[in-house]
Protein backbone atom coordinates (compact mmCIF):
# COMPACT_ATOMS: atom_id res chain seq x y z
CA UNK A 1 0.00 0.00 0.00
CA UNK A 2 1.31 3.41 -0.81
CA UNK A 3 0.71 6.30 1.81
CA UNK A 4 1.89 9.64 1.88
CA UNK A 5 3.69 9.52 5.15
CA UNK A 6 4.83 6.17 7.66
CA UNK A 7 2.37 6.31 10.55
CA UNK A 8 3.86 5.21 13.66
CA UNK A 9 2.42 3.26 16.26
CA UNK A 10 4.48 3.49 20.03
CA UNK A 11 3.60 1.00 22.92
CA UNK A 12 5.34 2.10 25.75
CA UNK A 13 5.01 0.25 29.25
CA UNK A 14 4.31 1.52 32.86
CA UNK A 15 7.51 -0.63 33.63
CA UNK A 16 9.27 -3.93 32.73
CA UNK A 17 8.34 -7.11 31.49
CA UNK A 18 4.57 -6.15 31.23
CA UNK A 19 4.48 -7.54 27.49
CA UNK A 20 5.66 -4.61 25.28
CA UNK A 21 7.51 -7.06 22.80
CA UNK A 22 4.63 -9.55 22.53
CA UNK A 23 2.14 -6.56 21.66
CA UNK A 24 4.12 -5.56 19.33
CA UNK A 25 4.50 -8.90 17.37
CA UNK A 26 0.77 -9.05 17.09
CA UNK A 27 0.30 -5.76 16.05
CA UNK A 28 3.48 -6.72 13.44
CA UNK A 29 1.16 -9.80 12.11
CA UNK A 30 -2.18 -7.79 12.36
CA UNK A 31 -0.89 -5.18 10.03
CA UNK A 32 0.63 -7.93 7.66
CA UNK A 33 -2.53 -9.43 7.39
CA UNK A 34 -4.46 -6.89 6.68
CA UNK A 35 -1.33 -6.08 3.67
CA UNK A 36 0.56 -3.22 5.00
CA UNK A 37 4.36 -3.11 5.01
CA UNK A 38 5.01 -3.12 9.12
CA UNK A 39 8.76 -2.81 10.51
CA UNK A 40 9.37 -3.06 14.18
CA UNK A 41 11.51 -0.66 15.97
CA UNK A 42 13.21 -0.12 18.90
CA UNK A 43 16.04 2.61 19.41
CA UNK A 44 17.69 0.78 22.57
CA UNK A 45 17.99 -2.59 23.30
CA UNK A 46 18.94 -4.16 26.34
CA UNK A 47 19.60 -8.63 26.27
CA UNK A 48 21.72 -10.82 25.75
CA UNK A 49 19.42 -12.31 23.52
CA UNK A 50 20.65 -11.40 20.05
CA UNK A 51 20.22 -12.41 16.50
CA UNK A 52 22.25 -12.47 13.37
CA UNK A 53 20.89 -10.78 10.28
CA UNK A 54 21.29 -11.35 6.74
CA UNK A 55 23.79 -8.50 6.19
CA UNK A 56 25.68 -10.12 9.14
CA UNK A 57 24.77 -7.39 11.59
CA UNK A 58 23.51 -8.01 15.09
CA UNK A 59 20.08 -7.30 17.13
CA UNK A 60 17.69 -8.07 19.99
CA UNK A 61 15.82 -11.52 19.66
CA UNK A 62 12.33 -9.20 20.22
CA UNK A 63 12.79 -7.24 16.43
CA UNK A 64 13.65 -10.76 15.40
CA UNK A 65 10.63 -11.83 16.43
CA UNK A 66 8.40 -8.78 15.07
CA UNK A 67 10.22 -8.80 12.19
CA UNK A 68 8.71 -12.41 11.40
CA UNK A 69 5.35 -11.69 12.28
CA UNK A 70 5.63 -9.25 9.95
CA UNK A 71 6.78 -11.24 7.12
CA UNK A 72 9.95 -9.37 6.75
CA UNK A 73 13.57 -10.23 7.10
CA UNK A 74 15.32 -8.26 10.46
CA UNK A 75 17.55 -5.51 9.57
CA UNK A 76 20.26 -3.58 12.25
CA UNK A 77 17.67 -0.96 11.21
CA UNK A 78 15.24 -2.08 13.34
CA UNK A 79 17.05 -2.50 16.84
CA UNK A 80 20.29 0.33 15.73
CA UNK A 81 21.50 0.23 19.44
CA UNK A 82 21.74 -2.81 21.13
CA UNK A 83 23.14 -3.21 25.02
CA UNK A 84 24.38 -6.81 26.10
CA UNK A 85 25.12 -6.78 29.83
CA UNK A 86 28.60 -8.19 31.03
CA UNK A 87 28.77 -7.37 34.82
CA UNK A 88 25.76 -6.07 37.12
CA UNK A 89 27.18 -2.62 36.16
CA UNK A 90 27.97 -2.56 32.32
CA UNK A 91 27.41 -3.52 29.21
CA UNK A 92 28.75 -4.06 25.48
CA UNK A 93 27.47 -1.42 22.90
CA UNK A 94 26.46 -2.92 19.65
CA UNK A 95 25.24 -0.07 17.12
CA UNK A 96 23.86 -0.95 13.72
CA UNK A 97 24.48 -4.58 14.04
CA UNK A 98 28.76 -3.71 15.36
CA UNK A 99 30.01 -3.84 18.67
CA UNK A 100 31.63 -0.41 19.23
CA UNK A 101 32.92 -1.05 23.05
CA UNK A 102 31.80 -1.56 26.45
CA UNK A 103 30.58 1.27 28.64
CA UNK A 104 29.72 1.11 32.10
CA UNK A 105 25.78 2.55 32.96
CA UNK A 106 27.46 6.14 33.91
CA UNK A 107 29.23 6.58 30.75
CA UNK A 108 26.62 5.64 28.53
CA UNK A 109 23.58 7.48 30.14
CA UNK A 110 25.60 10.37 30.29
CA UNK A 111 26.44 10.37 26.23
CA UNK A 112 23.15 9.37 24.65
CA UNK A 113 23.39 12.59 22.69
CA UNK A 114 25.20 10.64 19.77
CA UNK A 115 23.26 7.34 20.07
CA UNK A 116 20.27 9.00 20.20
CA UNK A 117 21.12 10.90 16.38
CA UNK A 118 22.41 7.25 14.93
CA UNK A 119 18.91 5.64 16.32
CA UNK A 120 17.36 8.36 14.43
CA UNK A 121 18.76 7.67 11.20
CA UNK A 122 17.64 4.19 11.12
CA UNK A 123 14.34 5.66 12.31
CA UNK A 124 14.06 7.85 9.36
CA UNK A 125 15.43 4.88 6.76
CA UNK A 126 12.49 2.92 8.04
CA UNK A 127 9.58 4.99 7.68
CA UNK A 128 11.09 5.94 4.06
CA UNK A 129 10.32 1.90 3.31
CA UNK A 130 7.30 1.16 5.11
CA UNK A 131 3.49 2.28 5.44
CA UNK A 132 3.82 1.34 9.29
CA UNK A 133 6.07 1.58 12.01
CA UNK A 134 5.52 -0.47 15.51
CA UNK A 135 7.83 0.91 17.78
CA UNK A 136 8.55 -0.87 21.15
CA UNK A 137 9.07 1.57 24.39
CA UNK A 138 11.60 0.08 26.95
CA UNK A 139 11.09 -0.31 31.09
CA UNK A 140 9.04 2.31 32.51
CA UNK A 141 8.14 5.50 30.12
CA UNK A 142 7.78 7.38 33.32
CA UNK A 143 11.52 6.91 34.52
CA UNK A 144 11.75 11.24 35.37
CA UNK A 145 15.67 10.68 36.38
CA UNK A 146 16.01 8.99 32.63
CA UNK A 147 13.92 11.25 30.90
CA UNK A 148 16.87 13.95 29.22
CA UNK A 149 19.19 11.15 28.15
CA UNK A 150 16.29 8.32 27.44
CA UNK A 151 16.13 7.50 23.60
CA UNK A 152 13.26 4.85 23.69
CA UNK A 153 10.75 6.42 25.15
CA UNK A 154 9.02 9.32 24.41
CA UNK A 155 11.46 10.99 23.28
CA UNK A 156 11.44 9.14 20.09
CA UNK A 157 7.76 8.63 19.94
CA UNK A 158 7.96 12.42 19.33
CA UNK A 159 10.86 11.90 16.44
CA UNK A 160 8.35 9.95 14.56
CA UNK A 161 5.38 11.82 15.84
CA UNK A 162 3.47 8.13 16.92
CA UNK A 163 0.39 7.64 18.26
CA UNK A 164 1.53 6.30 22.20
CA UNK A 165 -0.65 3.93 23.67
CA UNK A 166 0.27 3.02 27.40
CA UNK A 167 0.36 -0.94 28.54
CA UNK A 168 0.03 -1.67 32.00
CA UNK A 169 0.91 -5.54 33.52
CA UNK A 170 -2.53 -6.29 35.77
CA UNK A 171 -0.84 -9.48 37.34
CA UNK A 172 1.73 -7.24 38.46
CA UNK A 173 -1.06 -5.98 40.55
CA UNK A 174 -1.36 -2.35 41.55
CA UNK A 175 -2.81 -1.70 37.83
CA UNK A 176 -4.69 1.41 38.73
CA UNK A 177 -1.42 3.02 40.46
CA UNK A 178 0.73 1.69 37.23
CA UNK A 179 -1.50 4.14 34.76
CA UNK A 180 -2.69 6.73 36.91
CA UNK A 181 0.77 7.14 38.33
CA UNK A 182 3.05 6.74 35.21
CA UNK A 183 0.25 9.55 33.97
CA UNK A 184 1.16 12.05 36.72
CA UNK A 185 4.44 11.63 36.43
CA UNK A 186 5.30 12.17 32.83
CA UNK A 187 5.46 16.09 31.05
CA UNK A 188 2.28 17.26 29.66
CA UNK A 189 3.76 17.33 26.25
CA UNK A 190 4.88 13.80 26.95
CA UNK A 191 1.33 12.56 28.22
CA UNK A 192 -0.42 14.70 24.66
CA UNK A 193 1.37 11.27 22.54
CA UNK A 194 -1.07 8.71 24.52
CA UNK A 195 -3.91 7.77 22.46
CA UNK A 196 -5.04 4.86 24.78
CA UNK A 197 -4.59 2.55 27.36
CA UNK A 198 -4.09 -1.59 26.82
CA UNK A 199 -3.61 -3.58 30.34
CA UNK A 200 -2.76 -6.89 29.85
CA UNK A 201 -1.97 -9.94 31.61
CA UNK A 202 -5.94 -10.37 32.66
CA UNK A 203 -7.18 -13.54 34.60
CA UNK A 204 -10.34 -14.55 35.95
CA UNK A 205 -14.27 -13.06 34.42
CA UNK A 206 -13.41 -9.77 32.65
CA UNK A 207 -16.93 -8.64 33.14
CA UNK A 208 -15.55 -8.47 36.89
CA UNK A 209 -13.36 -5.27 35.71
CA UNK A 210 -16.05 -3.33 33.93
CA UNK A 211 -15.89 -0.83 36.70
CA UNK A 212 -12.33 -0.86 36.53
CA UNK A 213 -12.19 0.27 33.34
CA UNK A 214 -14.96 2.87 33.70
CA UNK A 215 -12.79 4.20 36.59
CA UNK A 216 -9.73 4.79 34.57
CA UNK A 217 -11.18 6.14 31.50
CA UNK A 218 -12.93 8.79 33.93
CA UNK A 219 -9.61 9.66 35.72
CA UNK A 220 -7.49 9.75 32.94
CA UNK A 221 -9.49 10.91 29.86
CA UNK A 222 -8.78 8.41 27.45
CA UNK A 223 -9.94 5.04 25.97
CA UNK A 224 -8.86 1.23 27.68
CA UNK A 225 -8.72 -0.26 24.54
CA UNK A 226 -8.55 -3.80 25.57
CA UNK A 227 -7.96 -6.23 28.45
CA UNK A 228 -5.90 -9.03 27.13
CA UNK A 229 -5.99 -12.31 29.11
CA UNK A 230 -3.46 -13.86 30.09
CA UNK A 231 -2.71 -16.91 27.22
CA UNK A 232 -0.80 -20.22 27.94
CA UNK A 233 -0.82 -21.72 24.93
CA UNK A 234 1.38 -19.12 22.44
CA UNK A 235 4.89 -19.68 21.67
CA UNK A 236 6.94 -16.68 20.92
CA UNK A 237 10.47 -16.49 21.78
CA UNK A 238 11.46 -14.32 24.78
CA UNK A 239 13.51 -11.46 24.63
CA UNK A 240 15.54 -11.67 28.15
CA UNK A 241 16.43 -14.27 30.81
CA UNK A 242 13.31 -12.90 32.84
CA UNK A 243 11.39 -15.81 31.79
CA UNK A 244 14.01 -18.13 32.66
CA UNK A 245 13.79 -17.67 36.83
CA UNK A 246 10.21 -19.07 36.63
CA UNK A 247 11.59 -22.67 35.65
CA UNK A 248 14.78 -22.67 38.04
CA UNK A 249 15.34 -25.81 40.11
CA UNK A 250 12.15 -27.59 39.24
CA UNK A 251 11.48 -29.78 42.46
CA UNK A 252 9.21 -32.63 39.84
CA UNK A 253 10.45 -36.17 39.87
CA UNK A 254 11.56 -36.92 36.06
CA UNK A 255 9.78 -38.68 33.70
CA UNK A 256 11.93 -41.83 32.97
CA UNK A 257 10.04 -42.41 29.99
CA UNK A 258 11.06 -38.83 28.60
CA UNK A 259 14.57 -37.70 27.24
CA UNK A 260 16.02 -35.36 30.37
CA UNK A 261 17.97 -32.25 29.27
CA UNK A 262 19.33 -30.07 31.38
CA UNK A 263 20.73 -26.19 31.17
CA UNK A 264 22.94 -24.63 33.04
CA UNK A 265 21.74 -21.32 33.97
CA UNK A 266 24.90 -18.91 33.87
CA UNK A 267 24.22 -15.46 35.26
CA UNK A 268 25.48 -14.07 31.49
CA UNK A 269 23.37 -16.33 29.88
CA UNK A 270 22.82 -15.48 26.09
CA UNK A 271 20.98 -16.63 23.38
CA UNK A 272 18.81 -19.06 25.07
CA UNK A 273 16.40 -19.33 22.56
CA UNK A 274 18.41 -21.90 21.29
CA UNK A 275 17.10 -24.30 23.80
CA UNK A 276 13.39 -22.84 23.17
CA UNK A 277 12.00 -26.37 20.65
CA UNK A 278 13.38 -28.54 23.91
CA UNK A 279 10.42 -26.83 25.58
CA UNK A 280 8.21 -27.79 23.00
CA UNK A 281 8.70 -31.44 22.74
CA UNK A 282 7.08 -33.75 24.53
CA UNK A 283 9.92 -36.07 23.85
CA UNK A 284 11.99 -34.04 26.84
CA UNK A 285 11.62 -33.28 29.21
CA UNK A 286 13.37 -30.31 29.84
CA UNK A 287 14.73 -27.92 33.19
CA UNK A 288 17.02 -24.83 33.52
CA UNK A 289 19.21 -25.36 36.86
CA UNK A 290 21.02 -23.07 39.06
CA UNK A 291 21.62 -24.07 42.19
CA UNK A 292 24.36 -27.31 42.20
CA UNK A 293 22.60 -30.67 42.05
CA UNK A 294 23.56 -34.27 40.89
CA UNK A 295 23.31 -34.36 37.32
CA UNK A 296 23.29 -38.45 36.78
CA UNK A 297 19.26 -38.31 36.39
CA UNK A 298 20.32 -36.73 33.02
CA UNK A 299 20.44 -37.68 29.79
CA UNK A 300 22.27 -34.46 28.44
CA UNK A 301 23.46 -31.51 29.78
CA UNK A 302 24.26 -28.19 27.95
CA UNK A 303 26.29 -25.28 28.90
CA UNK A 304 24.57 -22.23 27.13
CA UNK A 305 26.54 -19.17 25.75
CA UNK A 306 27.60 -16.52 27.48
CA UNK A 307 28.42 -12.83 27.73
CA UNK A 308 30.73 -13.32 29.93
CA UNK A 309 32.92 -16.25 30.09
CA UNK A 310 35.93 -16.01 32.51
CA UNK A 311 33.53 -14.77 35.09
CA UNK A 312 30.50 -17.32 34.58
CA UNK A 313 32.85 -20.46 34.95
CA UNK A 314 34.59 -18.59 38.45
CA UNK A 315 30.71 -18.43 38.81
CA UNK A 316 30.31 -22.74 38.23
CA UNK A 317 33.29 -23.15 40.42
CA UNK A 318 31.62 -21.51 43.51
CA UNK A 319 28.60 -22.44 43.70
CA UNK A 320 30.34 -26.40 43.08
CA UNK A 321 29.30 -26.36 39.58
CA UNK A 322 32.64 -27.39 38.18
CA UNK A 323 33.23 -30.85 40.29
CA UNK A 324 29.18 -32.27 39.46
CA UNK A 325 30.19 -31.60 36.08
CA UNK A 326 33.34 -33.37 35.90
CA UNK A 327 32.15 -36.22 37.45
CA UNK A 328 29.28 -36.86 35.59
CA UNK A 329 31.49 -36.56 32.21
CA UNK A 330 33.54 -39.32 33.88
CA UNK A 331 30.35 -41.18 34.37
CA UNK A 332 30.11 -41.65 30.84
CA UNK A 333 27.59 -38.32 30.79
CA UNK A 334 26.59 -36.68 27.54
CA UNK A 335 28.06 -33.04 27.82
CA UNK A 336 27.15 -30.24 25.02
CA UNK A 337 28.61 -26.62 24.88
CA UNK A 338 27.33 -23.58 22.50
CA UNK A 339 29.44 -20.80 21.97
CA UNK A 340 30.80 -19.96 25.67
CA UNK A 341 29.47 -23.20 26.96
CA UNK A 342 32.14 -24.69 23.90
CA UNK A 343 34.68 -22.22 25.36
CA UNK A 344 33.89 -23.55 28.99
CA UNK A 345 34.92 -27.88 28.05
CA UNK A 346 38.30 -26.20 26.88
CA UNK A 347 41.69 -26.20 28.68
CA UNK A 348 42.36 -22.38 28.94
CA UNK A 349 40.24 -18.66 28.16
CA UNK A 350 42.91 -16.46 27.76
CA UNK A 351 41.81 -12.75 27.43
CA UNK A 352 44.91 -10.73 26.83
CA UNK A 353 42.86 -7.32 25.86
CA UNK A 354 40.12 -7.03 28.55
CA UNK A 355 37.89 -8.03 26.31
CA UNK A 356 35.54 -8.99 29.23
CA UNK A 357 37.18 -7.46 32.00
CA UNK A 358 40.78 -7.74 33.58
CA UNK A 359 42.90 -8.82 31.01
CA UNK A 360 44.23 -12.57 32.00
CA UNK A 361 43.77 -16.11 31.47
CA UNK A 362 41.12 -18.35 33.17
CA UNK A 363 41.43 -22.29 33.27
CA UNK A 364 38.67 -24.25 31.78
CA UNK A 365 36.99 -27.12 32.66
CA UNK A 366 39.38 -29.66 30.65
CA UNK A 367 36.94 -31.69 29.06
CA UNK A 368 38.29 -31.01 25.75
CA UNK A 369 41.97 -30.63 24.46
CA UNK A 370 40.90 -26.67 23.10
CA UNK A 371 41.98 -23.66 23.92
CA UNK A 372 40.28 -19.96 23.24
CA UNK A 373 41.58 -16.63 23.02
CA UNK A 374 39.16 -13.47 23.29
CA UNK A 375 39.51 -11.11 20.26
CA UNK A 376 37.67 -7.53 20.06
CA UNK A 377 36.69 -8.16 16.43
CA UNK A 378 33.47 -9.94 17.13
CA UNK A 379 32.59 -12.76 14.75
CA UNK A 380 28.71 -11.92 13.37
CA UNK A 381 27.60 -14.87 10.88
CA UNK A 382 24.51 -16.57 9.14
CA UNK A 383 25.38 -20.05 8.93
CA UNK A 384 24.52 -23.58 7.03
CA UNK A 385 26.21 -26.86 6.86
CA UNK A 386 26.42 -30.46 7.85
CA UNK A 387 26.27 -31.72 11.43
CA UNK A 388 29.45 -34.40 10.94
CA UNK A 389 28.28 -37.28 13.41
CA UNK A 390 24.63 -37.38 11.29
CA UNK A 391 25.48 -36.02 7.92
CA UNK A 392 22.32 -33.70 8.78
CA UNK A 393 22.24 -30.36 7.35
CA UNK A 394 21.37 -27.48 9.48
CA UNK A 395 20.71 -23.29 9.57
CA UNK A 396 21.94 -21.04 12.69
CA UNK A 397 24.12 -18.31 13.20
CA UNK A 398 27.65 -17.41 15.41
CA UNK A 399 28.08 -14.72 17.54
CA UNK A 400 31.47 -14.87 19.61
CA UNK A 401 34.84 -12.90 20.40
CA UNK A 402 36.99 -15.73 20.94
CA UNK A 403 38.71 -17.96 18.28
CA UNK A 404 39.42 -21.44 19.76
CA UNK A 405 42.12 -23.82 18.53
CA UNK A 406 41.53 -27.78 18.73
CA UNK A 407 43.87 -30.36 19.12
CA UNK A 408 44.70 -32.12 16.36
CA UNK A 409 43.78 -35.29 17.47
CA UNK A 410 39.87 -33.77 18.17
CA UNK A 411 37.47 -34.30 15.64
CA UNK A 412 35.27 -31.51 14.70
CA UNK A 413 31.39 -31.16 15.51
CA UNK A 414 30.01 -29.33 12.10
CA UNK A 415 31.21 -28.38 8.79
CA UNK A 416 30.24 -25.03 7.85
CA UNK A 417 29.63 -24.16 4.00
CA UNK A 418 27.77 -20.82 3.81
CA UNK A 419 28.81 -17.51 5.55
CA UNK A 420 26.75 -14.49 5.06
CA UNK A 421 25.11 -16.28 1.99
CA UNK A 422 28.58 -16.58 0.57
CA UNK A 423 30.26 -20.58 -0.15
CA UNK A 424 32.92 -21.68 2.16
CA UNK A 425 34.18 -25.28 3.47
CA UNK A 426 35.58 -25.34 7.14
CA UNK A 427 35.21 -26.86 10.34
CA UNK A 428 34.24 -25.73 13.68
CA UNK A 429 34.22 -27.29 17.10
CA UNK A 430 35.44 -29.98 18.84
CA UNK A 431 34.71 -33.47 19.91
CA UNK A 432 35.83 -35.97 22.25
CA UNK A 433 36.84 -39.44 21.55
CA UNK A 434 33.89 -41.06 23.09
CA UNK A 435 31.34 -37.89 20.78
CA UNK A 436 30.07 -38.13 24.42
CA UNK A 437 31.60 -34.58 25.54
CA UNK A 438 30.83 -31.70 22.45
CA UNK A 439 30.82 -28.12 21.21
CA UNK A 440 30.39 -25.90 18.63
CA UNK A 441 30.17 -21.83 17.95
CA UNK A 442 27.28 -22.54 16.17
CA UNK A 443 23.48 -21.26 17.41
CA UNK A 444 20.52 -22.06 16.47
CA UNK A 445 21.55 -26.09 16.26
CA UNK A 446 18.40 -27.79 17.59
CA UNK A 447 15.81 -25.81 15.45
CA UNK A 448 16.86 -28.42 12.44
CA UNK A 449 14.61 -30.92 13.28
CA UNK A 450 16.49 -33.60 11.68
CA UNK A 451 19.51 -32.97 13.32
CA UNK A 452 17.95 -32.06 16.58
CA UNK A 453 15.76 -35.63 16.71
CA UNK A 454 18.52 -37.69 15.75
CA UNK A 455 20.69 -35.90 18.83
CA UNK A 456 17.77 -36.82 20.68
CA UNK A 457 17.78 -40.21 19.57
CA UNK A 458 21.30 -40.61 20.10
CA UNK A 459 20.43 -40.13 23.36
CA UNK A 460 17.54 -42.35 24.09
CA UNK A 461 17.25 -44.64 21.17
CA UNK A 462 14.04 -46.30 22.46
CA UNK A 463 12.24 -42.98 22.96
CA UNK A 464 9.50 -42.09 20.60
CA UNK A 465 11.31 -38.38 18.98
CA UNK A 466 9.28 -36.02 17.28
CA UNK A 467 6.12 -36.39 19.29
CA UNK A 468 2.89 -33.66 18.92
CA UNK A 469 2.09 -31.83 21.48
CA UNK A 470 0.98 -28.38 23.03
CA UNK A 471 0.91 -27.63 19.30
CA UNK A 472 4.70 -28.54 18.79
CA UNK A 473 5.29 -30.17 14.97
CA UNK A 474 8.39 -31.26 13.57
CA UNK A 475 8.76 -28.16 11.53
CA UNK A 476 9.67 -25.78 14.52
CA UNK A 477 9.65 -22.97 11.58
CA UNK A 478 6.15 -23.50 10.71
CA UNK A 479 5.13 -24.38 14.29
CA UNK A 480 6.52 -20.74 15.04
CA UNK A 481 4.69 -18.75 12.52
CA UNK A 482 1.03 -20.13 13.35
CA UNK A 483 2.36 -19.04 16.68
CA UNK A 484 2.25 -15.83 15.24
CA UNK A 485 -1.02 -16.22 13.84
CA UNK A 486 -2.67 -17.32 17.08
CA UNK A 487 -1.07 -14.60 18.84
CA UNK A 488 -2.70 -12.22 16.15
CA UNK A 489 -6.12 -13.64 16.78
CA UNK A 490 -5.98 -13.72 20.52
CA UNK A 491 -5.66 -9.66 19.85
CA UNK A 492 -7.81 -9.54 17.32
CA UNK A 493 -10.40 -10.95 19.71
CA UNK A 494 -9.72 -8.36 22.87
CA UNK A 495 -8.17 -5.52 21.50
CA UNK A 496 -10.56 -2.68 20.24
CA UNK A 497 -9.12 -3.23 16.80
CA UNK A 498 -11.89 -0.76 15.09
CA UNK A 499 -10.98 2.06 17.74
CA UNK A 500 -7.09 1.46 17.08
CA UNK A 501 -7.42 2.04 13.10
CA UNK A 502 -9.54 5.08 14.13
CA UNK A 503 -7.22 6.62 16.73
CA UNK A 504 -4.55 6.23 14.36
CA UNK A 505 -6.16 6.55 10.98
CA UNK A 506 -4.90 3.19 9.64
CA UNK A 507 -7.32 1.75 6.66
CA UNK A 508 -8.30 -1.76 7.30
CA UNK A 509 -9.82 -1.80 3.26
Amino acid sequence: MNRERCKAIAILGTGSDVGKSIVCTALCRILSDIGYRVSPYKAQNMSNNSFVTIEGGEIGRAQVAQAEAARIEPHVDMNPVLLKPSSDTGSQVVLHGRAVGNRNSKEYWNNTKYFFEKARESLNRLKNKFDVLVMEGAGSCAEVNLRHSDIVNFRMAHEAQADVFLLADIDKGGVFAQIIGTLELISPEDRGLIKGIIINKFRGDPDLFDDGIAYIEEKTGLPVLGLIPFYHDIYVDSEDAVTLYTDLNPEKVLNDNRIKIAVIKLPHISNFTDFAVFQRDTSVNFEYLYDQKKLSEYDMVILPGTKNVRFDIEWLRDKGWEKEIVDYASSGGRICGICGGFQMLGTTISDPDGVEGTPGETAGLNLLNVKTTLAKEKVLKRVSGVFINSGEEFKGYEIHMGVTSRDENLNPVVKILSENGEETCHDDGATSDSGRIWGCYVHGLFDSDNLRNSILKQLKPDAEIGCAGDGFEKDFERFKNENYDRLAGHFRKHLNISLLWNITGINAG
